[in-house]
């Protein structure tokens, strides 16, 4: 069942990744940070490539940084996405822009009224996660080296396994 969901199968395959990194804890912390802190940007679809080219700049470790950004995902970015608006749309003393606001005005004005926020917003969260996930990367990598992660459960080839019964 789990191999038909790939998002399950990816993080399975990013956590076996960081474990066996050979890198200190805290390069291995920077990178995660690097990574959680452009995850919380509002640049959904860009946000590997960005990720791999800050790495790249500031020489952070790649693999952590990659698996950082997967924070923000289908299934989390509706969340971050909103709580960035609300937050720096609060910080900012914004009304909430209403659903038929939304339908009717595609603008230029419209694109500031949300982005602003969210830029501050994903500046306000983003700041903290990054923080937050570097010092558990650190305490937690140590301990990553000594997990033994089991492999997939694989379907047995009974055809196979006729012909050698067969055979003996």
């Amino acid at each position: 069942m789990w191999r038909r969901w790939g998002f399950f199968r990816q993080f399975k395959l990013n956590v076996i990744q960081l474990a066996r990194l050979r890198s200190e804890p805290d390069a291995v912390g920077r990178g995660m940070a690097l990574g959680l802190f452009i995850g919380f940007s509002p640049t959904f679809g860009f946000q590997i490539f960005l990720a791999i080219l800050f790495a790249f700049l500031l020489r952070q470790n790649k693999i952590a940084t990659f698996v950082g950004v997967w924070i923000t995902n289908p299934f989390t970015a509706p969340l971050i996405y909103g709580l960035e608006y609300e937050v720096g749309r609060m910080l900012l003393g914004m009304p909430p822009l209403g659903l038929n606001y939304l339908g009717s005005h595609l603008s230029w004005s419209l694109g500031v009224q949300v982005g602003a926020p969210m830029l501050l917003g994903s500046l306000v969260l983003g700041i903290p996660v990054a923080i937050i996930g570097y010092s558990m990367t650190v305490r937690l990598v140590p301990s990553l080296k000594y997990w033994k992660i089991p492999r997939w459960p694989r379907k047995r080839n009974f055809r196979k396994n006729k012909k050698n019964e067969l055979s003996d």
